[in-house]
C-alpha cells in the first residue's frame, strides 16, 4: 500500500510539472478560493491576469504577420488567397447571423427578464457611459477605413490585427511578383522570426497558472457569486444556448469536414482552459494558431481566417446581445412585435462586427440597437452591468471555437485541408504541435480534393 500511494503521489508530481491544462485548473481552483474567502486579496490579483494578457498580446501582431506572408509565398497563388478570404467572410455572417437568431429565440422562449417590472428612470445611465468610456462603435466607412494602415509601425505599436493583416498581403504579394531569384533570402528570415515568436509564447505559457489565478480571483472578489441569484435565469440561458450553438457548429464541422468538434475540445482543452480563466481569447491565438497548422490546416488559411474571425466572427457576443437586448425588454415590460425582433437581428448584424477592440463595445451594441427600436430607454441598459463579467466565459469559448471550426469549414471548402493529418492529430495518433524544425523543408502528400471546376488537386503542407 505505501509503494502504490507513492506511486500515486509520483505521477500526480510528474503530472503537474509536465500538463498545462493541471497547472491551469489548480490555479483556476486557487482563483475561486482566494477570491471568495479573501476578496480584497483576491480582487488586488488582477495585474497578474493583466501583466500576462499585455506579453501575449505583444506577439500577437508580429505572429499574424509572419504566418501570412510566409502562406502566401508558400501557396504561390494571391488568388487562392483573395478566395479564402472572401469564403471567410460569407461562413463569418451565415454563423453569426444563425448565432443571433438563436438567441432571439432562446429569450422568447424562455423570456428571462419576465417579472422583473424595472423602472428604467431608476437605473444609471452614467454607469453606462462610464463603463464604454464615452466611446461608440465605428460607421461602416470608418471601419473600413480603420482596417487600413497609415503608418507600417503604427499596425504593429496599436496591435491592429486587420491593419497588419493588409500590410501581409501586400508584402506577400510582392515576394510572390518578385519571386524567389530577387528576394531568396526575405522567406526564411520570415520563418525564423516565426519561430522566435512561438519560441517566446512557449516561455510566456509557464506564467499562465498565474494569469488565471489572478483574473479568477478578481473576478469572485470583485463581483461575487451574488449575481448568480439575482441573474440566474439570465446566466442559464445564454450558456445553455451557447452549448446548443455549439452543437449546430459541431453538426456544421461534421457535414463540412468530417471532423469531430469534441475531439477538437479535447485536443484544445489547455488553450480553452486558459482562454476561460483569463477572459480572453487572444491569449490562446498564437497556440491555436500553432494547433490549427499541426492539424491539417494550410497555414494561409490559418493566418487569414483565424485573425480575421476576432473580428468580423463574434459568435458567442452575438447571442448574448440578442438575448440580452429581449431581456432588457422583458425586464422593462415592453413587448417587442417581430417586426422590431428582425430590426434588432438586422442592427446586431452591423454593429456585432465593429466590436473588437473598443471598451464596452457589447453597451455600445446594445445601446445603438435600444436607438433604433425607439422602445427601450438607453438607460435601461444598465441592467446587465451586474451580469456582464460572467458572460464572458461563454462569449469567449464560444467566439474562440467558432473562429477553430471556421478555419477547418474554408480549409476544406478551399482544398487547404489535409483530413488525414487532422483526424490522426485529434485522435491522438500524431503530436498536436506543429513542428518548428524547418530545415529540411520536408513535404508530406495531401490528400486529392475536387476543385471548383471538376478536377482533382493535389496539395502539400510542410512539416
Amino acid at each position: 500500500m505505501p509503494h502504490a500511494t507513492g506511486s500515486l503521489i509520483r505521477r500526480a508530481g510528474r503530472l503537474l510539472r509536465t500538463s498545462l491544462f493541471a497547472q491551469v485548473l489548480i490555479g483556476l481552483v486557487l482563483g475561486v478560493l482566494v477570491g471568495r474567502l479573501w476578496p480584497q486579496a483576491g480582487s488586488s490579483l488582477q495585474p497578474l491576469g493583466d501583466g500576462f494578457v499585455r506579453l501575449i498580446k505583444a506577439m500577437i501582431a508580429p505572429l499574424v504577420f509572419c504566418v501570412v506572408v510566409a502562406g502566401i509565398t508558400k501557396a504561390g497563388d494571391l488568388r487562392a488567397f483573395g478566395r479564402i478570404g472572401v469564403k471567410a467572410l460569407i461562413w463569418f455572417e451565415v454563423a453569426t447571423s444563425v448565432a443571433l437568431v438563436v438567441g432571439l429565440l432562446a429569450g422568447n422562449v424562455f423570456a428571462p427578464g419576465a417579472g422583473m417590472h424595472i423602472d428604467p428612470a431608476s437605473l444609471d445611465k452614467g454607469a453606462v457611459d462610464a463603463r464604454t468610456g464615452g466611446g461608440h462603435l465605428p460607421s461602416a466607412a470608418q471601419f473600413v477605413l480603420e482596417s487600413l494602415p497609415d503608418s507600417a509601425v503604427g499596425a504593429f505599436a496599436e496591435n491592429s490585427l486587420l491593419q497588419v493583416l493588409v500590410l501581409a498581403c501586400l508584402v506577400g504579394a510582392a515576394l510572390l511578383h518578385l519571386g524567389q531569384t530577387k528576394v531568396p533570402q526575405i522567406l526564411p528570415l520570415i520563418e525564423q522570426a516565426q519561430d522566435v515568436v512561438f519560441a517566446v509564447v512557449g516561455f510566456l505559457m509557464r506564467l499562465a497558472p498565474l494569469a488565471v489565478l489572478g483574473a479568477t480571483a478578481h473576478l469572485v472578489g470583485e463581483y461575487g457569486l451574488g449575481a448568480m441569484s439575482t441573474y440566474g435565469k439570465l446566466i442559464a440561458a445564454c450558456y445553455g444556448v451557447a452549448l446548443a450553438f455549439l452543437v449546430l457548429l459541431g453538426c456544421a464541422l461534421r457535414i463540412v469536414t468530417g471532423l469531430s468538434l469534441w475531439k477538437f475540445v479535447r485536443y484544445t482543452r489547455e488553450e480553452l482552459l486558459l482562454a476561460l480563466g483569463t477572459g480572453s481569447s487572444e491569449t490562446v491565438m498564437p497556440r491555436m494558431m500553432q494547433k490549427l497548422r499541426a492539424a491539417g490546416c494550410r497555414d494561409d488559411a490559418v493566418g487569414l481566417v483565424l485573425p480575421t474571425g476576432y473580428s468580423f466572427n463574434l459568435d458567442g457576443a452575438s447571442i448574448y446581445l440578442s438575448l440580452g437586448t429581449l431581456f432588457i425588454a422583458q425586464a422593462i415590460g415592453v413587448d417587442l412585435s417581430l417586426g422590431q425582433q428582425i430590426t434588432v437581428v438586422l442592427v446586431l448584424m452591423l454593429t456585432s462586427k465593429g466590436m473588437a477592440g473598443v471598451p464596452g463595445s457589447a453597451f455600445l451594441a446594445l445601446s445603438a440597437t435600444a436607438s433604433a427600436l425607439g422602445v427601450i430607454p438607453a438607460g435601461a441598459v444598465a441592467l446587465l452591468l451586474g451580469v456582464d463579467r460572467i458572460m464572458d466565459s461563454m462569449r469567449v469559448a464560444t467566439n474562440l471555437l467558432g473562429n477553430c471550426v471556421a478555419v477547418f469549414a474554408v480549409s476544406r471548402w478551399e482544398g487547404a485541408l489535409d483530413r488525414v493529418t487532422a483526424k490522426k492529430v485529434l485522435n491522438g495518433e500524431l503530436p498536436g504541435t506543429a513542428s518548428a524544425d524547418r530545415a529540411g523543408d520536408r513535404q508530406e502528400p495531401r490528400e486529392a480534393t475536387a476543385e471548383p471546376g471538376g478536377a482533382a488537386s493535389v496539395t502539400t503542407r510542410d512539416t
